[in-house]
């Protein structure tokens, strides 16, 4: 019987990837070192990310991507997921054992909110592992509503599948099509599982095939009440697609906005998404939340009116709401601000990136 030291002098390479990685192998080892790593990150003294420049990159070792992990909420709805991207990584390194979410906590919260608000059903462009539409459907099952999921990734599609049953959902319908601004047109992803973006293919390449939201909907006999996007940079697309239901229903919209795919030089309320939103009789707000894995419960969502956001620093990604009646946020889930950025980050300046209330 070969040693692990015998198995990677065959596979050559990264020594240091090849060893984390036989160590992540073993659970129990894995879980130890997490709890390891957990404590260094409040001793070492550092004053950029820690997670990201040094715990990350030993942590991102132990694993190889191709493992399914599972892990159980407060409220007990059961995830299975890969470890491919930060999202795994960091709700794997919750401090606690029973987070009450996966990834985003006000994104989360305010999905939640506007679920229970509106009396339509919702739909993810980009469920991913259903990090979101799981808890939405577990939250509105008792209505008679459906949360209608979109995800081209066949990987991730399954492991929403999974999720589905895990949890004994009947009321979340999985499509491998892609949203887009018309209907049988064929696109394929570039890039990596969540990073993917979709861009147009033919049909004799790997590809899926396209739907607009109106003939989804329409397909279906359902109504909505609650749009979700985070298709990197298809969301527009997608609500040019959008028309009639924005017209007839007039959705709240939860959708991703990323220097990398949307040009905002000129301000947010500038942009072709921001524009299009506001001349349908939207008002418009950036979510402030984590890209990461904090305990916001007793926090009120922060949100931030489009022209007044604070856009400086490298390329980055938030959320935004999009809302008819800004009425509704008269309400002390909510709190608006303005002239501070929506990545709230723990190592930059308390002033343009932490809660009003603190970390």
């Amino acid at each position: 019987m070969t040693s692990a030291i015998d198995d990677l002098r065959k596979l050559g390479g990264n020594r240091l990837q090849q060893a984390m990685t036989v160590v992540g192998h073993d659970p129990k080892l894995r879980a130890e070192l997490l709890d390891l790593f957990q404590k260094a990150e409040k001793q070492i003294d550092y004053s950029g990310s820690i997670r990201e420049d040094i715990t990350g990159p030993i942590i991102d070792a132990l694993h190889d991507g191709s493992e399914i992990y599972e892990k159980t909420l407060s409220d007990g709805t059961r995830f299975h997921f890969y470890y491919r991207t930060k999202i795994a990584r960091d709700f794997l390194m919750s401090p606690h054992a029973h987070p009450n979410h996966v990834w985003e906590p006000q994104t989360t919260r305010l999905l939640l909110k506007l679920s229970n608000e509106r009396k339509n059903d919702m739909l993810v462009g980009g469920a991913y592992f259903g990090d979101h539409a799981i808890l939405v459907a577990k939250h509105i099952a008792s209505h008679g509503r459906k949360v209608h999921c979109f995800e081209p990734n066949t990987d991730q599609a399954g492991i929403l599948m999974e999720n589905i049953q895990l949890n004994q959902l009947s009321n979340l319908e999985v499509s491998h099509k892609g949203l887009w601004s018309k209907s049988n047109s064929w696109l394929k992803l570039e890039g990596f599982d969540s990073f993917a973006s979709a861009v147009q293919a033919s049909k004799e390449e790997d590809g899926f095939e396209t739907i607009t939201i109106d003939d989804y909907c329409a397909s279906q006999g359902r109504r909505l009440g609650l749009i979700q996007l985070d298709i990197e940079g298809g969301e527009f697309a997608a609500l040019q697609g959008a028309q009639k239901t924005l017209a007839e229903d007039g959705p709240d919209i939860v959708f991703e906005i990323h220097r990398h795919y949307v040009d905002w030089s000129n301000g947010l309320e500038n942009t072709a998404i921001v524009n299009h939103l506001m001349n349908l009789g939207y008002k418009v707000y950036a979510v402030r939340d984590f890209n990461s894995h904090y305990d916001m419960e007793n926090k009120p969502v922060e949100l931030i009116p489009a022209r007044e956001v604070y856009l400086e620093g490298p390329p980055h990604g938030f959320n935004m709401l999009a809302l008819r009646d800004p009425l509704r946020l008269q309400n002390p889930f909510y709190r608006i601000v303005e002239g501070v950025s929506p990545k709230l980050l723990a190592h930059k300046d308390p002033a343009l990136h932490h809660p009003f209330d603190g970390l």
